[in-house]
């Protein structure tokens, strides 16, 4: 495997019609757009071809990560973002789910499920809510009505909803556990990775010893939606990102073809370690790279 020349990137763009962005790692680091990243789109755009954003950061909704993109310079519509948050919402719509769900997460998983008219529990809403402990037995009440945990990257998480999220789990079998990623880390900031929402996810699944419904990357919802909904060929869809357990392994498994960049959790070494067994189609140092073939682009590239 070697890094893509720009005839590997002439042949990409000539191939694919719709072109699937990770955002942490990809098109930014916490606050910082990546270089280039504003320009390339740009040029998507230009050849009309389809542009659309993923993120499994289930923190925040599709708005709010689109509003972000077009204030750092990337025009973005909520209909072109999808979130691990808005996969968990969509599943639960798409299954007429009529229970309350209770979330371990943050703002933007609740304003997703809300807006499909699922009842939520927890959430911010628990945010420092804490076991008395001083009891001789101490207790957490359940509600009875939650049908689903919904568990998302909490940056508040405390014993308190873990102990309300298992006792969902281990006292009631038809209680759904639904995952919007298992990610180890993420890129929440520029200088480091933070613990993911796996981490969360690896408390409920040693506590309630049942195993979780995955719905960010890798697992086939959102790219099943996206395609659906857009009316995209999956061989003519491209992903690119910078995690080759979700982003680069979600677009194999998936029949679509694969970009990684190094500007993210992926190095070059773990990249063509022989221990690595998720081969990306492309791969090069960040996606500014891609802007080495914009004067070499011939005009019938473009989706008419």
């Amino acid at each position: 495997m070697k890094k893509a020349t720009d005839r590997d990137k002439l042949e990409a763009f000539q191939q694919y019609d719709a072109w699937v962005f990770d955002l942490d790692g990809t098109l930014w680091k916490g606050s910082t757009l990546i270089p280039g990243a504003k320009e390339f789109i740009e040029l998507l755009r230009y050849y009309n071809k389809k542009v659309f954003f993923v993120t499994n950061n289930a923190t925040k909704s599709r708005a709010t990560n689109a509003a972000k993109l077009t204030a750092m310079g990337i025009n973005a519509t909520q209909a072109e973002m999808y979130t691990s948050s808005f996969a968990a919402a969509a599943y639960l719509k798409a299954i007429s789910f009529n229970k309350k769900a209770y979330v371990i997460g943050e703002e933007g998983l609740v304003e997703e499920l809300t807006a499909v008219g699922v009842q939520c529990v927890g959430g911010p809403a628990h945010r420092g809510v804490e076991v008395d402990w001083s009891q001789a037995e101490p207790h957490v009440e359940v509600d009875p009505e939650v049908g689903a945990v919904v568990v998302g990257l909490d940056r508040y998480i405390s014993y308190y909803k873990l102990q309300y999220a298992t006792l969902c789990l281990a006292n009631n079998d038809s209680c759904m556990f639904l995952a919007c990623n298992t990610d180890a880390r993420g890129h929440f900031s520029q200088a480091q990775e933070w613990a993911g929402a796996g981490t969360m996810v690896a408390a409920l699944i040693g506590s309630s010893e049942r195993e979780p419904m995955l719905l960010g990357k890798p697992a086939s919802f959102i790219l099943d939606h996206l395609c659906a909904t857009h009316q995209v060929a999956r061989d003519k869809t491209i992903v690119v990102g910078d995690r080759l357990d979700t982003d680069i392994l979600w677009g194999i498994q998936n029949g679509a073809g694969t970009c990684c960049v190094l500007s993210g959790v992926t190095s070059e070494a773990q990249l063509l370690a022989e221990s690595n067994k998720v081969h990306p189609k492309l791969y090069m140092s960040d996606i500014g790279d891609f802007l080495t073939i914009k004067n070499q682009i011939p005009s019938n590239c473009a989706i008419m």
